[in-house]
């Protein structure tokens, strides 16, 4: 990031005046293919795509050279049963049954990857049916076994991850998935195969809302595709394309033959005002479900915040530490730096200007954490830097930066 860009998000940010990114840039009509990789910056990327929150494909040129294009699939074109067999049989997987629904989901089971592949030829061989139903592969964390530079390149323009950065720091997780299944099943690049996918705008979703809020399993039901929406945005996905699925977007993904695909799930300052308003949603909802309890159990407020941790994977007060563990890497970077300092040309990676920009960013999502009244009653007195000490170092940091 340049200092241009980050001067035209700033002002991208101040326009919003406090507005959801993912609810203000106009709907488009259709979505991008990108042909080009050298003639495709990451400013491009950010300031078309990224900022205003919408999705785009680029093409197989972008990933070409990936280990996994050229060991995992068959000079056909087909997925490489033998060489995933050599390598992975043995390893353990999460298998999803498509055929059966509980509680809007797909339930799983695991076992090892060699299973799953005997499964998936026996699925082949019987015209894409079988008495077990349509099984697929799915969120396993190959990068957790194998290192992702053997599998494939992490984009440039996906590069501002901070969801990924914030697991590899701790060392315990990580958003990176794989996923394979036969034709049939449900940032994706297709290692190989085809899949179609169904985008609805923010907000477009709400009219696919049950009478209890919940969102449809299946949006392709024909009481869904009679329905006044405005038209959804629809993209097939060729072997070696990638998609950018912006935050906030409803989606459904067909896979339309055997396919292998890797996924990201991210976030960065460009969607973090997305992700605070989604946690916020999410808390209110388990307190509306448990709202009878309220005056009668003990620390209820507590009890909120660990049935959301179980629900959703985070609560404010991880959603606080990793606000603070991006900080606290960006922080050196911009405080070395004086003003004037920042003038370079910087397209690819997380040089001062983006880390200002990211600073910005948590500075203003953290504002709004420290002062909302659900964090207010979240036991802090452990937490090192304090959640208002920590806003006032970022605070400090930017005042010393070369103004816009």
């Amino acid at each position: 990031m340049d200092r241009e860009t980050r001067e035209f998000a700033e002002s991208h940010f101040r326009g919003l005046q406090g507005r959801l990114p993912s609810k203000v840039s106009p709907t488009p009509d259709r979505v991008d293919f990108i042909e080009k990789p050298d003639s495709f910056s990451y400013t491009d990327f950010f300031k078309s795509y990224l900022l205003p929150n919408v999705p785009c494909v680029f093409s197989s040129a972008f990933t070409e050279h990936w280990g996994c294009r050229k060991r995992w699939v068959t000079p056909s074109g087909k997925p490489d049963f033998d060489h995933l067999l050599q390598n992975y049989g043995d390893v353990v997987v999460p298998v999803a049954n498509c055929g059966v629904q509980e509680y809007n989901s797909n339930p799983k089971e695991h076992m090892p990857l060699k299973d799953y592949i005997s499964y998936w030829k026996e699925f082949i061989r019987g015209d894409y049916s079988s008495p077990r139903g349509c099984l697929y592969l799915k969120d396993w964390h190959l990068c957790r076994y194998s290192s992702a530079e053997d599998l494939f390149t992490l984009p440039v323009y996906f590069s501002s991850d901070w969801l990924n950065e914030y697991w590899d720091t701790l060392d315990v997780d990580d958003y990176r998935f794989i996923y394979m299944g036969p034709a049939g099943t449900c940032w994706s690049v297709n290692i190989c195969g085809r899949k179609k996918w169904l985008f609805f705008p923010p907000g477009q979703e709400e009219a696919l809302r049950d009478s209890h809020g919940g969102l449809p399993y299946d949006v392709t039901a024909p009481e869904f595709l009679e329905s006044h929406l405005h038209p959804v945005l629809e993209v097939t996905q060729e072997a070696g394309e990638m998609v950018f699925v912006p935050s906030g977007w409803h989606h459904q993904v067909h896979n339309l033959e055997d396919t292998i695909s890797i996924n990201h799930n991210w976030i960065n300052g460009c969607n973090l005002a997305n992700t605070w308003r989604f946690l916020q949603q999410e808390l209110c909802a388990v307190q509306q479900e448990v709202s009878e309890w309220r005056d009668t159990m003990p620390d209820w407020h507590h009890h909120c915040q660990v049935i959301m941790k179980s629900c959703s994977g985070i609560n404010f007060e991880e959603f606080y530490h990793f606000l603070k563990v991006i900080a606290e890497r960006r922080l050196p970077l911009v405080k070395k730096i004086g003003p004037g300092e920042v003038r370079c040309s910087e397209d690819s990676g997380l040089g001062p200007q983006h880390a200002i920009f990211d600073i910005s960013r948590i500075a203003e999502v953290l504002a709004s954490v420290v002062v909302n009244p659900d964090f207010q009653r979240v036991d802090t007195s452990k937490f090192l830097p304090q959640p208002e000490d920590l806003l006032q170092q970022l605070q400090e940091a930017l005042a010393t930066t070369d103004p816009l």
